[in-house]
């Protein structure tokens, strides 16, 4: 648990965001159904009602799993739900794929939001933590540009704080593991196109499927390279199955499969690259 995992003090800290969150006439949430956005949205919903919109970004990078949970969590806590198609992987600075991918992706789902907040006179909100801060995270540079909040960082709340606050509330999110989008496998300075972001989809459904809940299909080598990242404790199994493993993953399109012997880490893509990474990341 958190620094402030008492009763008193998650209480107080919620209390902070729904204070935070009725300054606002309207909000705009950007909500990929993640702990984080989901906390922001049902806080939202409660203190806001119909004033507050949760807005799903839909794309190929969105994996369909991520999009019907958002969904089934915004009607199970009464919270209005929209989608909007965002244009990323018409943008060329986001195919690309350099260390500033996000920043196009953020600029593409605001680009999206912007035109809707004018227009019901609504702040936009994001699900940006504390801990965000000192993450490699672009996309903070798009929000601050179209002037975006962060209820979640006004409010002083962490990563662990975030979960905390969730359990206090009883949303089936507080647990929940980071399940970055789709785009953030991909290896920098490979190509992000559909067709690899459905091979990593599927692969990734293939492999839950035959058991390994918790696994990173990473695309190397335009696309045609598959490296497995599962926890330790899941090497076993991946060993046992490799047969099924291995024929899974080339089903999904991919020429190779690889099982990486360091274990699953949240942002590895950029420990690779030697950027700064916090827990929740990709």
């Amino acid at each position: 648990m958190s620094e402030v995992s008492s009763t008193g003090g998650v209480t107080a800290r919620l209390e902070v965001l729904r204070a935070r969150l009725r300054a606002e006439p309207k909000v705009l949430v950007a909500y990929s159904g993640g702990a984080d956005s989901a906390l922001v949205a049902a806080v939202a919903a409660a203190e806001l009602g119909d004033a507050a919109v949760a807005v799903t970004a839909v794309s190929a990078s969105l994996p369909d799993r991520e999009r019907r949970a958002a969904r089934a969590f915004a009607r199970a806590h009464g919270i209005t739900h929209v989608e909007v198609a965002t244009d990323e992987l018409d943008r060329p600075g986001y195919v690309a794929n350099a260390g500033d991918r996000c920043f196009h992706c953020k600029s593409a789902l605001l680009d999206a939001l912007v035109p809707l907040a004018e227009l019901s006179g609504a702040a936009i909100a994001l699900g940006t933590n504390l801990d965000d801060l000192g993450d490699h995270r672009p996309g903070q540079r798009a929000a601050a540009l179209r002037g975006a909040i962060a209820p979640l960082v006004d409010a002083g709340l962490t990563k662990a704080d975030v979960r905390d606050v969730s359990a206090l509330l009883g949303l089936e999110t507080a647990e929940k593991p980071a399940a970055a989008c789709l785009s953030s496998r991909v290896a920098y300075g490979d190509p992000v196109t559909a067709e690899v972001l459905a091979r990593i989809e599927a692969a990734e459904e293939a492999l839950r499927a035959l058991g390994v809940p918790t696994c990173r299909v990473r695309a190397h080598a335009d696309g045609t390279v598959a490296r497995l990242e599962v926890p330790a404790q899941e090497y076993e199994r991946v060993s046992t199955l490799r047969a099924a493993v291995d024929e899974a993953v080339r089903g999904a399109g991919f020429t190779f499969c690889a099982l990486d012997l360091q274990p699953f880490r949240s942002g590895r893509m950029n420990v690779l690259l030697g950027l700064p990474v916090v827990a929740g990341s990709a």
